[in-house]
């Protein structure tokens, strides 16, 4: 997922919630001390012009307590919240694990 400030100040997306997960964490993989790890972030920056990209290994969001089962090929929605730009909801694609 890339998320991108389109006007000219900067966002922050500080929370994100789904009816499918009991809760949704913000998260970053940094290496520490020469091991990987995985972290909870306060929030994730956007600025104008400098988009931030959600991938495995970097930015992400984790789902916890799930619901049911994600079925590959459906999709779930997910509630973004933005310091500036308020509420987004999405709909979020299940893909296979380990899909590009």
């Amino acid at each position: 997922m890339t998320l991108r400030a389109t006007g000219s100040a900067p966002d922050r997306l500080v929370s994100a919630k789904s009816p499918v997960a009991e809760s949704v964490e913000l998260h970053v993989h940094k290496m520490e001390g020469g091991v990987m790890q995985m972290r909870a972030v306060e929030a994730i920056d956007v600025a104008p012009g400098k988009p931030a990209v959600l991938a495995p290994g970097g930015l992400h969001l984790m789902l916890f307590g799930l619901r049911h089962s994600l079925v590959e090929g459906s999709t779930f929605p997910l509630t973004l919240d933005f310091e500036r730009s308020g509420t987004v909801t999405i709909e979020i694609p299940v893909l296979a694990r380990g899909a590009p």
